[in-house]
């Protein structure tokens, strides 16, 4: 099933894993996957870092899943490190074996710079590429805030726009506010782009989180660090993780109600947080 099919039949809802590298992290993703699986995600991703074991782990966990549970997988696949006879063999591969979803990305520039060869050096040629290799559904990534190598949020809103009307959905960087999403809505509406963009959705859980969550791309807004840092003082990290989770919900809630297309969790390949807002948001 085809995740553009999907969104266009209902609303979605996803969760995001990344592939592991020890048995420990691989025990704690497969509790993950069993705890998630009776949720019924309308599908799932996994993350891809770039580099051969890298890619490795990223096509198993796919493929696995998606030949084993029955739920559609979605395959990230970066232009980094690669050249474009290489994207052709992973592509083929997927689909030998069933994986019709990929999220086309031109990922991070590796410390190495040996690693960073490629014949594709956006994500836009890579989304062209993926359309002619087979019947994919692709998806891209949006950065409600902007990317945070672009120039200005204007120049990525442009760039987005021209990805993305060559894909046939979007999946945003995790934010914290709902009308960082609206927004980023109408500016696309107002360039003439209407495709399905699926928020990204992950909670704040500890004060110590705050700081990572701008390392790894959206700054947690001041009005959500107060509101955990006046939970700690009254109850502690339990508290800090319940307003968390609260406040990942109610945003969840205006999300929806203001007509998202799906909600997609960045599980961190754990399943407590997104099980408790997903059972706040559908009783299940």
């Amino acid at each position: 099933m085809h995740i553009d099919a999907l969104l266009r039949a209902d609303r979605t809802r996803s969760f995001e894993f990344f592939p592991t590298k020890s048995d420990a992290e691989a025990a704690t993703l497969e509790e993950t996957l069993r705890e998630l699986s009776p949720l019924e995600p309308s599908f799932v991703s996994v993350t891809y870092r770039g580099g051969a074991e890298s890619r490795q782990r990223t096509f198993d966990l796919v493929s696995r899943i998606q030949g084993e549970t029955g739920i559609v997988a979605m395959a990230h696949l970066i232009c980094v490190g690669h050249r474009r006879d290489e994207l052709r063999e992973i592509l083929e591969s997927y689909l030998e074996h069933g994986v019709t979803n990929v999220m086309a990305l031109g990922g991070d520039v590796p410390d190495d710079p040996a690693l960073a060869a490629a014949d594709l050096q956006y994500a836009s040629e890579l989304v062209e590429l993926v359309k002619s290799v087979g019947d994919f559904s692709v998806g891209v990534a949006a950065h409600p805030l902007g990317h945070p190598r672009s120039p200005s949020l204007e120049s990525d809103r442009h760039y987005l726009a021209q990805k993305l009307a060559q894909a046939d959905f979007a999946v945003t960087q995790f934010f914290f506010e709902a009308h960082d999403w609206i927004s980023l809505v109408n500016d696309l509406a107002d360039r003439g782009i209407t495709k399905p963009v699926v928020p990204g959705v992950i909670p704040v859980t500890t004060l110590s989180g705050i700081p990572r969550m701008a390392t790894m791309g959206a700054a947690v807004p001041a009005s959500l660090v107060e509101r955990l840092e006046r939970a700690h003082e009254v109850g502690g990290p339990a508290a800090v993780r319940q307003a968390g989770i609260d406040a990942a919900t109610e945003m969840c809630r205006t999300l929806l109600d203001e007509g998202a297309p799906g909600l997609h969790f960045y599980t961190m390949n754990r399943s407590t947080a997104t099980r408790e807002i997903h059972s706040a948001l559908y009783g299940v």
